[in-house]
């Protein structure tokens, strides 16, 4: 029974896997991490060795208190100068006391500090760079962010901690990036558990705007847990998962499908419904997805070592799809009665 079981599965793929990957965009049409309007041609300008379309990009965020975007725009432009730094020397040079100019290269400054092997010493040392940017920007909750993100990797107690959340939340209280950040923090990975992590994104998620993407922090706890080996208190919980999951595609399907703004968020909610088995919501999550994919989580799937982030996107695309096609019935009685072209007479 297995063998015919895996037989009829093959049969069914191969019948119905090609007829599925059609409403999907093309695997070639796919980008990954696809900067938006405004962040492209600052990079493009970046490229060529000119800082002032960025400059001015994130000047807009600070005067538009578009903090959500100002957070995304300082992480690619600090990514960006990672491994195309001349404009950005360039830019501190041109204007020395320009505070956009030194949240990036904090952003940056710390980026390298992570992938160091002495992680922790070098966090320290930067310290006092971190600092100043956020006592540049009274309302900016982005320095925070940052902070946040700092003391997590430099092993700071939970005092100090909480007193960086206590200020980024003073500033912006719903700040997503300040929360993912805290939520790092809180899981078993770092300084907290399963439950902490689970308790704390929930009340994010109930405490926030309908269309916040914070209503997605429990989806983020749902993958740290996924990821976290069993500690003390077991494994993540697969009622949080599910519940977590459930508010990832309500979030979701508030949003046009293709978008930019939604996109990692739709990214994180397909791998988790593909790790609870939940295919046919995880294949309607590549709909809406569209060209959109991102590094993250793909980047950090299990297995990932050696294969991009897009390669790891399509595979993963391409597996719901066999599971769709492998449990669609091979003869669909009511399209027979009806005949292959649908009832006639109309």
């Amino acid at each position: 029974m297995p063998l015919l079981r895996a037989l009829v599965g093959t049969v069914r793929s191969a019948r119905h896997a090609p007829r599925l990957a059609a409403g999907l965009v093309p695997d070639d049409d796919v980008l990954l991490d696809p900067p938006d309007d405004r962040l492209a041609p600052a990079l493009v300008a970046a490229a060529l060795g000119d800082p002032e379309p960025a400059a001015k990009l994130l000047a807009t965020t600070r005067d538009a208190a578009a903090w959500e975007d100002r957070d995304r725009y300082v992480v690619r432009l600090a990514a960006f100068a990672h491994h195309r730094g001349d404009w950005l020397t360039g830019w501190l040079a041109a204007a020395p006391r320009d505070p956009d100019a030194h949240l990036v290269t904090a952003q940056l400054s710390v980026r390298r500090a992570w992938g160091s092997p002495a992680r922790a010493e070098r966090l320290r040392e930067l310290a006092p760079l971190v600092r100043e940017v956020a006592a540049q920007a009274p309302h900016d909750p982005v320095p925070w962010r940052l902070a946040l993100d700092h003391a997590r990797g430099a092993h700071a107690g939970h005092a100090v901690f909480e007193s960086l959340w206590e200020q980024a939340v003073l500033r912006v209280p719903h700040h997503y990036g300040c929360h993912v950040s805290a939520l790092k923090y809180l899981s078993a990975q770092w300084y907290g558990s399963h439950s902490a992590a689970f308790d704390f994104a929930e009340q994010a998620a109930d405490d926030a705007a309908p269309r916040s993407l914070v209503r997605a922090l429990p989806v983020r706890a749902a993958h740290d847990g996924l990821r976290a080996p069993p500690g003390p208190e077991g494994s993540v919980p697969d009622t949080r998962v599910d519940a977590a999951a459930d508010r990832g595609l309500a979030l979701s399907a508030a949003f046009p499908p293709g978008g930019l703004w939604p996109a990692e968020i739709r990214n994180l909610l397909a791998h988790v419904l593909i790790k609870r088995a939940r295919w046919d919501e995880a294949w309607a999550e590549f709909g809406r997805i569209g060209p959109c994919a991102t590094s993250f989580p793909w980047a950090f799937a299990p297995g990932s070592l050696g294969k991009d982030p897009l390669h790891r996107f399509l595979t993963a695309r391409d597996r719901v799809r066999d599971e769709m096609a492998r449990r669609t019935p091979l003869w669909n009685p009511r399209r027979a009665r009806t005949g292959r072209s649908g009832p006639r007479g109309h």
